[in-house]
């Protein structure tokens, strides 16, 4: 009897144990609807003008092909920005196409890998895969074509796979 009277006790004990009271009662916030917002969109090659997509490519390949021949056309102002027409000097493609050729050998083609959207811009990235003759290192080309189908970056880039 002793041993359930002290079990009776202690389960009094522990059942009327009370919880902390909140000192400060919580402010309830507004519900607030987030949007996620993308900068950047990648979309299907066919939602994008032709016109574009073909100036990308042309420009590019002609760009690469000058590695392989060692003439340069310039760009003109209906084809490119006036920086990069600035920047795309016959001394920085021929220093850069002495890098490439030692290290990927003669440009083969160029394969599209994705269109990019910036949405704030307008202006289209597309990213190309560089097929060169040596498969060792590959390289990645990134023309951006702005609103007024003309070309206002080129970059290339080393990229790993």
């Amino acid at each position: 009897m002793k041993k359930i009277s002290i079990f009776l006790v202690l389960l009094l004990l522990f059942s009327c144990k009370s919880k902390t009271p909140n000192a400060i009662p919580e402010k309830k916030k507004e519900d607030k609807v987030i949007i996620a917002y993308n900068r950047f969109t990648s979309i299907n090659s066919s939602a994008v003008a032709l016109i574009k997509k073909n100036r990308a490519y042309e420009l590019g390949t002609r760009l690469l092909e000058t590695c392989n021949t060692s003439r340069f056309k310039s760009f003109n102002s209906q084809e490119a920005t006036e920086s990069v027409i600035k920047n795309a000097t016959v001394e920085k493609i021929s220093k850069t196409c002495k890098k490439i050729n030692s290290r990927n050998g003669k440009f083969i083609d160029l394969t599209l890998l994705e269109i990019i959207q910036d949405n704030e811009t307008g202006d289209f990235i597309f990213r190309y895969d560089i097929q060169y003759q040596k498969k060792y290192y590959h390289r990645e080309l990134k023309i951006v074509v702005n609103k007024d189908n003309k070309v206002a970056s080129i970059s290339t880039k080393e990229i790993v796979k």
